[in-house]
């Protein structure tokens, strides 16, 4: 799939999770793009989109709470008013 189809496709599913879960995107654009590309370049490296804000572990079981949107999210929205790596905000 070409770069820029996949970037909008994970864009909007974002956008549609977001809005579906009573939050948004962070409203500075360059954020999201730069995390957004983080995240695919990730995926093409590792095989998943990990959290370009944590770091990848050994273990495969840990690594899978860290797959955007990682299992911390929604505490960290409640609490913080966004995500870890600020692609999730109130």
């Amino acid at each position: 799939m070409p770069a820029k189809k996949e970037f909008e496709q994970l864009l909007k599913q974002y956008k549609d999770y977001a809005k579906d879960n009573g939050f948004r995107l962070n409203p500075d654009q360059k954020v999201v793009n730069f995390l957004i590309e983080s995240l695919l370049e990730r995926k093409r490296k590792y095989g998943k989109r990990y959290c370009p804000c944590r770091r990848i572990k050994k273990s495969l079981k840990e690594n899978e709470k860290i797959v955007c949107p990682c299992v911390c999210h929604k505490e960290e929205i409640k609490k913080d008013g966004h995500c870890h790596c600020f692609l999730f905000v109130k």
